[in-house]
């Protein structure tokens, strides 16, 4: 009875011991650095997490070869907390590259295996200083396209300049195309180590709405890829009232929008308070004017218009409210974009500065 009360705690400690460890987990196993020039270093940093619930230390991380360094995080990481490890490979050596890193640790595997990939090629051009952004292999100048405001009917164009930073061809495709965009990839199949450029084509013929329209678009990584934040790209356009058929006596009867102010300094806002300023449109012209669409881009703003018809030499008020307790968990540009039929002030961008007010520390 004795022997078995001592084996029942002897396993008891055991899975005890096996259950309260730290344990390591990366961000990613294995990261490619693409095509890369030669003797010209490159650097990654793995993120380490400590998903167990003791300290993790790691003790060593050792590399396959000389060719690449490490350095990692000297200090215990808490349980949830986050380290590094860094691996430099210094591309000395021509052609294609697999090195490993291993990071021994006091984890319950105790030894991670983590690895850095790539070539390395004469006449590669680094791409990183005029392409910033980078989708997969993929380089851009940009992830945000922000067509000019159009007229219906105009049929404006945008560019994204890319490269293919890959050790293998890739076809440029862009997914979920909206119906009033079309795009031209320029070459389609994109060599490694080769530039190229996509033209976005907007129909504005075919946007249901005046105003501000936006979408995500999603460029392919590779073949069978699906939609994510990681490769998205966002487009936006403003369409503006037609008025190419407006004759020479039209245009000198047209109304006149004025504004008595179009950036506006909100002042400081309490976080949960809410701050109001009151603008006055006046037409000033002919004919009557029509206040034809109001947007905000932040969910914290707040607009409410006296009336959207405006006769000649009337006014009307436009009462702008600003939330601070959505302004602190929204984001979004602080503005109110209107749509009229003056022909030479069809839109409208009123600017909006505010300051949250920070409460007094106890």
């Amino acid at each position: 009875m004795k022997r078995s009360l001592l084996l029942t705690c002897s396993l008891f400690f055991l899975s005890l011991t096996a259950w309260s460890q730290a344990r390591i987990s990366t961000n990613g196993d294995v990261y490619d650095f693409g095509i890369i020039p030669r003797n010209k270093p490159v650097t990654k940093d793995f993120t380490i997490i400590n998903t167990g619930n003791q300290p993790l230390v790691i003790s060593e991380v050792t590399a396959s070869c000389a060719c690449t360094a490490t350095e990692w995080t000297k200090k215990p990481i808490a349980p949830g907390d986050t380290g590094y490890v860094r691996s430099t490979f210094d591309a000395k050596a021509m052609g294609r590259f697999y090195k490993t890193v291993n990071i021994y640790s006091n984890a319950a595997n105790h030894v991670k295996y983590i690895a850095i990939k790539g070539e390395v090629a004469i006449g590669v051009t680094n791409y990183k200083k005029e392409l910033s952004y980078e989708i997969g292999s993929i380089r851009l100048d940009k992830r945000y396209i922000e067509f000019p405001p159009a007229n219906s009917g105009d049929m404006p164009t945008a560019e994204i300049q890319l490269a293919n930073t890959s050790d293998k061809p890739v076809d440029v495709t862009l997914m979920h195309l909206p119906p009033y965009l079309k795009a031209e990839a320029k070459p389609q199949i994109l060599n490694r180590g080769r530039k190229g450029k996509i033209t976005l084509t907007l129909d504005t013929k075919l946007l249901k709405d005046l105003g501000l329209t936006q979408a995500p678009v999603y460029l392919a990584r590779y073949s069978g890829d699906k939609v994510s934040p990681d490769n998205e790209i966002d487009i936006s356009a403003i369409l503006l009232p037609g008025f190419s058929k407006m004759t020479t006596l039209q245009r000198n009867h047209a109304p006149k929008i004025k504004l008595s102010s179009t950036d506006l300094n909100m002042g400081e806002i309490p976080l949960n308070g809410k701050v109001s300023h009151t603008i006055i449109i006046s037409n000033t012209g002919i004919t009557r004017l029509e206040i034809k669409k109001l947007q905000v881009f932040n969910s914290a703003v707040g607009v409410s218009l006296g009336k959207k018809i405006i006769q000649p030499g009337q006014s009307t008020k436009l009462v702008v409210d600003l939330s601070g307790k959505w302004l602190k968990k929204t984001k979004g540009e602080k503005k109110v974009l209107m749509i009229t039929n003056d022909p030479t002030n069809p839109l409208v961008m009123i600017n909006l500065k505010v300051k949250i007010k920070e409460e007094a520390k106890k």
